[in-house]
């Protein structure tokens, strides 16, 4: 009896040594987002879709920069009054959200 209570004491040490707990490594998620290359183009270079289309949206305001991709899509960066932003749109002057 005296065996099998210290065969029991060694089998249950030996499986306890394995029983460490491992460092668990965190996850790391990269994003990566993939965006259109643009290259700056002129005011005179923007389809006058895409001019009307802004003055009908946006009345009063000024194009400060305009930018084109691949697949003639625009990035505008304008101004109204004292505030800036940023709209896309495609050459038909059909607003799209990026």
């Amino acid at each position: 009896m005296k065996k099998l209570i210290l065969l029991a004491m060694v089998v249950l040490g030996t499986m306890s040594i394995h029983a460490n707990v491992l460092p668990v490594s965190q996850n790391t998620k990269a994003t990566v987002t993939v965006q259109s290359e643009y290259t700056e183009v002129t005011a005179d270079a923007v389809p006058a879709a895409v001019k009307t289309a802004l003055q009908t949206a946006y009345p009063g305001a000024k194009l400060e920069k305009a930018f084109v991709n691949e697949k003639k899509e625009y990035k505008l960066e304008i101004s109204v009054g004292d505030q800036k932003a940023t709209v896309y749109s495609d050459v038909n002057g059909n607003w799209l959200k990026i």
